[in-house]
Parts: structure tokens; sequence; C-alpha cells
């Protein structure tokens, strides 16, 4: 099956990349990821994001590991292309790369490097991505010394017809609540405020794609599903015991801790590749009490 833009919504989970203890990628791993995850529910997985590691990733392991997941998906669900990059030319080049996959969006980060562009570089920066690729564009906003306003979000939205939407990342729920009170009805607007998925749900949220979703992937789907369906003492209840789980795994090492999550709920998730710090035991511990909490591991 062929996905549009139109057809992201709901959970889409940024599934980790399967290191080796050499850093090879373990490919054969994906597709029992993507399994995991698909019977777990949810509507669409992103590739190649920060969960993912992306920005560890070559040009050409960007390129297989996303025709790996295509190839596992098999058009059951939309699926994201995540791109960290600093220039605007090795961007649209990853873009162009997995342009014959189909991808139904590129999530691309803003600069991430020490200097920031200004506002109207910002812009052409996007512009000329979407115009290279002419595949829509999701602003992944979450670099902290990068971060983009909501008037500079919706600009870019308004100027750029290509950039379809914003997945909204930092804790900050007003920035949140402002995006999503002043954009477009077109301008889709995913969350990434992991611990607070409940609200911004509530808020009008197009969906989610954040890294607590391929941490606990049922229970993510479930509380989706409860606000849709107005069921806010099942959301209330799933929200209070996700929240620990991000406690668990949001921190400097968050790859290395999501692995060690799924691992625990038989998925074959590898290592993370290097520098990131393996999880150490008290984080360990702290990952099995919060899955406990959701009756994911006994």
């Amino acid at each position: 099956m062929t996905y549009a833009i139109a057809d992201l919504r709901g959970v889409v989970a940024p599934f980790t990349t399967p290191f080796r203890d050499d850093d090879s990628i373990d490919f054969e791993a994906i597709g029992a990821q993507v399994n995991w995850l698909i019977d777990n529910g949810v509507h669409g997985l992103a590739a190649g994001g920060s969960t993912g590691e992306g920005h560890a990733l070559t040009r050409e392991e960007h390129r297989d590991v996303l025709a790996a997941t295509v190839d596992a998906v098999a058009g059951r669900v939309p699926v994201v292309a995540g791109i960290i990059s600093n220039s605007t030319a090795e961007t649209a080049m990853r873009g162009k790369q997995v342009a014959d996959l189909n991808p139904v969006a590129l999530q691309i980060t803003p600069p991430h490097y020490l200097f920031r562009p200004d506002d109207d570089a910002m812009v052409n920066h996007f512009a000329q991505i979407h115009a290279e690729c002419g595949i829509p564009i999701l602003i992944y906003n979450v670099v902290p010394w990068c971060y983009l306003s909501p008037d500079l979000l919706l600009r870019i939205m308004d100027e750029v017809p290509g950039v379809a939407g914003v997945k909204q990342s930092a804790g900050d729920m007003k920035l949140f609540a402002d995006l999503m009170r002043r954009a477009n009805p077109h301008n889709l607007i995913f969350s990434a405020v992991d611990a607070l998925l409940y609200p911004s749900y509530q808020l009008g949220a197009r969906g989610s794609i954040a890294a607590i979703l391929s941490t606990a992937p049922g229970p993510s789907v479930k509380l989706w599903n409860a606000v849709q369906s107005a069921d806010w003492d099942t959301a209330l209840d799933l929200h209070q015991r996700l929240m620990p789980v991000w406690d668990a795994v949001g921190v400097d090492n968050m790859p290395s801790l999501v692995k060690f999550a799924q691992q625990l709920q038989g998925v074959p998730a590898g290592l993370a590749r290097r520098p990131t710090s393996p999880a150490t035991e008290a984080q360990r511990e702290q990952v099995k009490q919060a899955l406990a909490g959701l009756d994911l591991i006994s």
C-alpha cells in the first residue's frame, strides 16, 4: 500500500537502530522490531531520528536503514525518514537518496551545530531541501540552541508549502499550546513531549513521534485510543503509569535505555553506537520498575 502525508496520524514510533558490539548495523534485527511495533498497534514508523541514532549514521547507512525498514513494513503503515544533518546540501542529498522508497515525510532537524542561521536563512534552508527532494517535511524542533519559535515555525509552514508540519519536542507545554492554537488546520503538529502526550492529544495534536512510543508501544497506543474515545479515566491512568517510563529513559544515553527496555520485552534491539554510554545498573533497575508498572514485564 502507498501512503501520503495525509495518512500520517496517531502513534508514530521512532524505532531504534540495532548495532552490534563492533558498531555495525544488525539489519536482520530491524524486521523483528518493526513487527513488534506494528503488532502493538502503532500507526506509523519513523527511522533515522534521534531515538534511531540518525546522527551516528553515514549517508550510505541512512539509505540502507530506510530500505530495510520499508522492506520490513511491507506497506502496513506509513514510514517517516528522519534526517539529522548540519548542511542544506547534505540534508537534501539524504532526502533525495531515499525518495524512491516513498517515505510519507522527511523529519528534519534544524542545523544542530553551534551557529544558528537567522530566520530568513532558516526559511530558505527548508525551502531548498523541499525544492530538491519533493517530499513533505516535518520540522523536528528539538535542538535547544536552535529552537524555532512558534512565530518562525508558522512562517516556514506558510511560506514553504512543502513543510507539512512540526514534530514539537522539549518539555515546554506553553510553546506546544501556542503552536497548536495558532497553527492552520492543515498544519500537522505532532508531539514529542514524551511525558505529556495526554495533554498534547487533548490540545489537538495530530499524533506523536516520541521515544516513549518505541519503549512502551502497547500502552502508548491505548493512551491515544482512550483520548480519541474520551475515555478520560483510562487515559489518566495510562498517563500516570507512562510518566515513570520517560523518567527512566529520558536522559543523555536514551538510546541505550530504550533498547534495554525493548530487550526486556523480547525485542533484539542490539546496542547503542559509540560513544553513547551503556545503561548503568541503576538505570536498568529504574527501567525494569517502570515497565513492571505497566505490566509489560513481571
